[in-house]
């Protein structure tokens, strides 16, 4: 099998699937998805191609683009509207939910390990810290 399964272009931006990669296609689907709606390559609103469309482009099966469809609506990176089709949500809104959802499972998880408030809230400090190293407002970009 070549290292390309397959190519296409989503509004201006390709989306390559490496069949020698380590993560499943899917997964590699869902990552650029993701990645360029982050990056505001893929506008607000925008329409994603039909799940059928876009694993023929791409040369992969159907049940895979759904899946990677369901995995960024469950992020929060895209929203379906039943029969109108896949539409890229509102970026800041599915920032604020993951970000929502992921300290209220760190709250959770912290409370069970038996960490008081003030442990809790040193740990979150200090990873903060470390994700914002210069202490901007905004995470450094890769």
């Amino acid at each position: 099998m070549p290292p390309d399964r397959g190519c296409g272009t989503i509004a201006s931006v390709k989306v390559t699937i490496d069949s020698r990669a380590p993560g499943a296609p899917y997964e590699q689907l869902r990552a650029q998805i993701a990645e360029q709606v982050r990056r505001g390559q893929l506008p607000v609103g925008y329409r994603l191609p039909t799940v059928r469309g876009l694993a023929d482009e791409l040369g992969l099966a159907a049940n895979t683009v759904a899946k990677a469809y369901r995995a960024l609506e469950s992020d929060g990176v895209v929203e379906t509207r039943g029969r109108n089709g896949t539409f890229v949500a509102a970026a800041r809104d599915a920032a604020a939910r993951e970000a929502a959802a992921a300290a209220q499972t760190y709250a959770q998880r912290v409370a069970r390990l038996g960490l008081d408030r003030a442990a809790a809230e040193a740990v979150v400090q200090d990873a903060i810290r470390a994700a914002y190293p210069t202490g901007d407002a905004r995470p450094p970009t890769g």
